[in-house]
């Protein structure tokens, strides 16, 4: 697909993105919110693991240091609401330093245990510490800023502060940093032989995903006006993973396609059948199998496939009229000669 073709998709969906409140009732609009918030999550997971190799099972925590910051300084001490969104995003970094530079030290199946153990860790704390946390009864009353109280108007912001994080998250990918990222992906060893600062760059790559995880997890305390442990519970990471693995992993925009197809179709099954869990594992399982690189990977090397093909077909196509004219020529020569 052309450079083209992908910026008109792009302009196209956020013409559509931007006429949602226009055309859909509350309830879908809130939809619209919900799926914007859990996959910017999800793209900060992706960010890690889809171009860095490093799967975390621990975001949710990061989600939720953020989000619980802003609830306990709006509510409990009468903080400004940007102060707060701010002070969230501070504290998500500098919780993401100490786990950071912690689980760089590992990869594979053991990053994930580390990242993993890192979660419970947060999640221990919100159901524990219930003097600032509010344990089980979590911090309710959370207050949007007057600008954007409707659910339409905070949609909006929701929407800018997206559409703002994922032109920044694309910027530091297609950097010079987030190229070493990927080469460290394919093959740390020859990093490291190449003098590239592997460590350095892992930990920079896990502070850079905090930070959209920072993000998501601050918009999503003025969005449910609640924060509590399940705000922070394995669940919440597990599944910003499926996102990421249903769209693509490594995909730019698959983990946002994957929160659009889990939240989206979590809220309609459920409201036919209580064992809507099932349906959405179905599904998932099917997806998994039938397109293992994620919807949008899949789609992806299908297209990349058929241009090789068609490219194959040109170059043959072309080869034979170059046989064709050459032989014609050798004809010609050759009766002119006799003649």
């Amino acid at each position: 697909m052309s450079s083209w073709w992908k910026y008109g998709v792009i302009v196209l969906l956020l013409i559509a993105a931007a006429l949602v409140p226009q055309v859909l009732p509350t309830f879908w609009i809130s939809i619209a919110t919900e799926v914007l918030i859990y996959g910017l999550l999800a793209m900060s997971v992706n960010f890690l693991g889809g171009y860095g190799g490093l799967v975390s099972l621990g975001h949710a925590g990061l989600f939720g240091i953020s989000a619980y910051t802003v609830g306990y300084l709006v509510t409990r001490m009468g903080v400004n609401h940007y102060v707060a969104f701010l002070a969230g995003i501070l504290l998500t970094l500098a919780v993401g330093a100490i786990f950071g530079g912690v689980a760089i030290r590992a990869t594979g199946i053991y990053f994930l245990m580390i990242t993993y153990a890192e979660g419970m860790v947060v999640w221990g704390l919100a159901y524990r510490w219930a003097k600032v946390t509010g344990a089980e009864n979590g911090i309710r009353g959370i207050t949007r800023p007057e600008l954007f109280t409707k659910g339409w108007q905070y949609y909006y912001i929701v929407l800018v502060v997206f559409v703002l994080t994922v032109y920044l998250m694309w910027r530091v990918l297609n950097s010079s940093f987030g190229l070493t990222l990927r080469g460290i992906r394919e093959c740390e060893p020859r990093m490291a032989a190449l003098g590239y600062n592997v460590q350095v760059h892992k930990f920079l790559g896990y502070m850079w995903s905090a930070f959209f995880a920072g993000i998501a997890g601050g918009l999503y305390a003025y969005y449910n006006r609640f924060v509590s442990p399940s705000t922070v519970q394995l669940s919440v990471s597990s599944e910003s993973v499926l996102m990421m693995v249903l769209g693509g992993v490594g995909t730019f925009f698959g983990p946002l396609l994957g929160s659009l197809i889990i939240i989206v179709g979590r809220n309609m099954i459920s409201l036919y059948t209580a064992r809507w869990p099932i349906i959405m594992g179905t599904i998932f399982v099917l997806t998994v199998l039938l397109a293992p690189k994620g919807i949008i990977g899949t789609l992806s090397a299908w297209w990349e496939q058929r241009k090789k093909v068609s490219a194959g077909v040109v170059e043959t196509v072309e080869a034979s009229a170059r046989k064709e004219v050459g032989a014609e020529g050798e004809v010609r020569v050759g009766t002119e000669s006799q003649s």
